[in-house]
């Protein structure tokens, strides 16, 4: 005999096995035990949260011939006839296939001809905003005053593409996302059921990623259970096997952020990537974290609402007192737009690079957030006694070791004499920055050029990836060197140095472009 899917194995039966809709099990039974049912009814909400099977069973209460309190009996004639989908009372009907005016004419014509047997000949249109225009305008009056023996039920998730003529005709109910402990709870029954030995965290952890719909967990459960057949499935396998990552991981990685370390962020996605994990899941779970952190950091009495166990709240708890709920808001803001981007992106991992780049590195962003994460950076280096040198020890605008100088700093002096193989340099920049490879050339375009006290020339780049690129790799330092030296026929040394703008340049360093722009167009005066 073939496998038959959990979802359809332990489909209920009957209202008292429907799980997370009470408000509307309750008012359907108040109406069938008085009398009192309608001739439409409209079921919406997300997928896999019970519109169909609760259609099902209320089409098999009206005709049952003994209904319980809980719904049909399931022993007679006419229970068993539409539980093998042999009865002409219960027609269900796929919009989505059967969507056009010929279609819904059919039912039209079919509504005239009452039941050969039971109360009520139900129609069940799943998807119902799949229907046309056409066919909605076809269904308007048989929907507002059929016979008194057909009850219509449509079903949808997108309720807003209904029109509102067929919205006026119903009775509306929305059928609610189920909890993580409804969830987790009927799938505890099921897998004592199957005789599965399932740990109750990896069980959580399903309930959680299928958001709300009762039949993604169940298919979910199913796919986990076939992946480690015989086995115990604890929560590492079922990590495993849906491409997951552990919480001890998102921990690490936020560590990293807040530590501003790159290469820690870049080599920990290096990690992930190599365990096969899927980034697109990655990135949802990670918001998920930040979300978590976010609550945490706004009060300190939802444990109820974090599902997360004893140790990791108590983690969280430490990371939360370490971030401020800008940061927390602006790392939501930036990995809820790549959710938004990576799900069709054929380069996801770079994408997710470029996300955790941004988070370490704020200055890359103009937003309000991200300056006045910036500003933090800035205070916490002040008060851990971070001296910014700007140049030759001196701090940019006035700093001075050891404090914060309110006397401004005098404008830097202009150089006596630029030696002749730095002016050859600055003469010929553009065509040396042509001939460079990339990423270099890319840096180098915005470059500044100026002098060192002991005629060293300076290179002064932007704060940030520019900057580090030479500055904390001194390969790339040497291969500039290298480059320079070739085109001015001797050895050259490069000083590096770093400013947040082109303000911060002016005030502390000389433009040598400028000085000997203006030298040349003097040797071209006097020639002519």
């Amino acid at each position: 005999m073939s496998y038959t899917a959990l979802y359809r194995k332990f489909r209920p039966d009957s209202f008292a096995d429907v799980k997370g809709q009470d408000h509307i099990v309750t008012t359907l039974k108040n109406q069938l035990k008085a009398g009192r049912i309608g001739h439409a009814y409209l079921f919406t909400g997300t997928r896999g949260t019970g519109k169909t099977t609760v259609a099902k069973i209320f089409a098999r209460t009206v005709n049952c011939e003994n209904p319980t309190e809980d719904g049909p009996c399931g022993e007679c004639r006419i229970c068993k006839a539409i539980a093998a989908g042999a009865s002409m009372n219960v027609i269900e009907i796929d919009a989505a296939s059967n969507n056009g005016v010929d279609n819904i004419r059919e039912i039209v014509e079919e509504v005239s001809y009452s039941p050969a047997e039971g109360n009520y000949k139900v129609y069940i249109i799943d998807e119902v905003h799949m229907l046309s225009i056409g066919a909605f305008n076809a269904l308007l009056k048989t929907l507002e005053e059929p016979p008194s023996y057909v009850i219509f039920i449509l079903a949808t998730t997108e309720v807003h593409k209904l029109p509102i003529t067929i919205l006026s005709r119903c009775q509306r109910y929305d059928f609610k996302r189920i909890s993580i402990d409804t969830i987790t709870a009927r799938m505890q029954e099921l897998i004592d059921t199957e005789q599965v030995q399932v740990e109750e965290k990896a069980l959580r952890y399903i309930a959680k990623t299928a958001d709300g719909s009762m039949r993604d967990a169940l298919s979910l459960l199913d796919q986990c259970i076939a992946f480690h057949l015989g086995k115990e499935l604890t929560y590492d396998k079922v990590l495993d096997v849906l491409g997951a990552v552990d919480t001890e991981v998102f921990s690490r990685l936020l560590r990293n952020i807040l530590d501003r370390d790159v290469l820690g962020c870049v080599k920990l996605l290096e990690e992930i990537v190599m365990q096969g994990r899927e980034l697109t899941q990655f990135v949802t779970d990670f918001t998920w974290y930040l979300r978590n952190l976010m609550l945490v950091q706004a009060s300190d009495n939802l444990e109820d609402v974090i599902d997360m166990s004893t140790d990791n709240l108590k983690r969280l708890k430490e990371e939360a007192s370490r971030v401020d709920m800008e940061q927390i808001v602006r790392y939501i803001r930036i990995f809820s737009e790549l959710s938004g981007q990576i799900r069709y992106a054929s380069q996801k991992r770079i994408l997710v690079e470029i996300a955790l780049i941004k988070l370490c590195k704020p200055e890359m962003e103009t937003d309000e957030d991200a300056v006045l994460d910036r500003i933090r950076q800035v205070e916490e280096k002040l008060e851990n006694g971070v001296v910014f040198a700007a140049a030759e020890g001196a701090a940019p605008g006035g700093l001075q070791p050891g404090g914060i100088g309110n006397t401004p700093k005098p404008k830097p002096e202009l150089p006596k004499a630029i030696p002749e193989d730095v002016k050859q340099i600055v003469a010929k920049w553009p065509t040396i920055v042509g001939s460079a490879e990339n990423p270099m050339r890319i840096y180098l375009k915005s470059a500044k050029l100026s002098l060192g006290g002991d005629n060293k020339l300076m290179v002064i780049l932007e704060d940030g990836i520019p900057s580090d690129y030479f500055a904390q790799h001194h390969e790339n330092k040497q291969q500039l060197e290298a480059l320079l030296s070739d085109f001015a026929g001797k050895e050259i040394e490069v000083n590096i140095q770093t400013v947040r703008g082109q303000q911060e340049f002016e005030q502390n360093y000389v433009d040598l472009s400028q000085i000997v722009r203006m030298d040349i167009e003097e040797e071209e005066e006097d020639e002519n």
